[in-house]
């Protein structure tokens, strides 16, 4: 299983990015797939998830109707697309595959290398 992010960069408030994640190793269109973020020294935070058909999307609070997950399953990419960015935002952001636990919990089985998003004047 390899995941490989890739769009990350610098920006100023407001601004937007749309990340990419290249999936390969697995069936990419069998899995849900999460974007996951952490900033250094805190734990992960979960930001997005999607499931295998590219329905059904799921937003953290903190990005709810400035975030766009979606995938494109005839090319195994996972895309994030980023608008009215914030500087709480910047974070290391990290694609993962994902499913649910017997208990209704998402989990996440492999992470890619992640990309790094800073939002800054």
């Amino acid at each position: 299983v390899q995941l490989v992010e890739s769009g990350g960069g610098m920006v100023q408030p407001g601004g937007s990015l749309r990340l990419s994640c290249a999936a390969s190793g697995f069936t990419f269109s069998s899995y849900s797939m999460s974007w996951v973020r952490q900033v250094p020294g805190k734990g992960p935070e979960w930001v997005s998830v999607i499931n295998s058909g590219g329905g059904r999307p799921y937003y953290a609070d903190s990005v709810k109707g400035r975030f766009t997950i979606s995938r494109d399953n005839a090319k195994n990419t996972l895309y994030l697309q980023m608008n009215s960015l914030k500087p709480e935002d910047t974070a290391l952001y990290y694609c993962a595959r994902s499913g649910v636990d017997l208990r209704g919990s998402y989990y996440f089985d492999y992470w890619g290398q992640g990309t790094q998003v800073t939002v800054s004047s």
